[in-house]
């Protein structure tokens, strides 16, 4: 087990980051165990890519890639998220353009709206607004028009290739990977024969249960701040278990108690 090699993909907001102030000092042992030891750790967020670059730096782990736009795309290693990209977004763009009238005035996205705008239906800063806005994968926003509409608005997209998928505050336009789809194109770079490779998944929500599972080994942190994950079939097994504690140092716990056992 001492040549085993983690490769860690891990949630920020509420998970990594804490809830209340987005600090993840508690954290700090563990994410120094893990460079330390040369383990992998794969930020994985809804956060742009101009986002997680500044927060993957101050971590400690540029050199990993990183799992942007909740799964829509990768952000390279040593990447600053400031350089071209955004081809996907585009196509995105593309496409609400080419809908009928009405179902695109129903629909308004970070692309329409202003940074004070973004500001305002987010809680964001302007710094934190604006690379909010520099989208390359995927376009979130809202729905204002009727119920029979957003079906309408859904399969239209979805005969182009765009799924609509509503999360906890917006719609969010993508082409359809996800945090756990991306997980196999990270282990694809750090797979070899000379060493084993051990997936760890740690996440807070309902949108992270499929990496929770898809991963060796799935970790609920504890967030009293929402209803949280409901019983998954692997914590029967022991493929996934629950953090005592919540928010980074939930993480740090488990995590050091994973590390101290390797």
């Amino acid at each position: 087990m001492n040549n085993t090699r983690f490769i860690v993909f891990s949630d920020l907001d509420g998970t990594l980051l804490d809830h209340e102030n987005y600090s993840f000092d508690p954290a700090r042992p563990a994410l120094k165990s893990l460079k330390s030891a040369g383990h992998v750790l794969v930020l994985a967020s809804s956060k742009t890519a101009s986002e997680i670059a500044p927060l993957r730096e101050e971590i400690g782990f540029s050199h990993c890639p990183a799992i942007v736009e909740n799964g829509s795309g990768l952000l390279e290693p040593s990447d600053d998220g400031q350089g071209s990209g955004g081809d996907e977004h585009q196509l995105i763009l593309a496409a609400l353009d080419e809908l009928p009238v009405e179902l695109r005035k129903g629909f308004s996205g970070f692309f329409d709206w202003s940074v004070s705008e973004v500001m305002t239906r987010t809680g964001l800063t302007e710094l934190a607004a604006k690379r909010a806005k520099t989208r390359w994968f995927s376009e979130p926003g809202e729905w204002s028009g009727t119920e029979d509409g957003l079906q309408a608005f859904t399969e239209e997209l979805s005969q182009r290739g765009i799924s609509a998928i509503m999360g906890g505050r917006f719609l969010t336009l993508s082409h359809g990977k996800t945090k756990a789809s991306q997980m196999d194109s990270v282990l694809l770079r750090y797979q070899t024969e000379s060493q084993v490779v051990s997936t760890i998944a740690l996440g807070d929500a309902p949108n992270d249960i499929a990496m929770l599972e898809k991963a060796d080994l799935g970790v609920i942190i504890a967030n009293p701040a929402h209803a949280g994950i409901v019983r998954l079939a692997g914590e029967q097994t022991g493929q996934i278990i629950r953090s005592r504690s919540h928010g980074p140092t939930g993480w740090n716990e488990e995590l050091m108690r994973i590390l101290d056992s390797n």
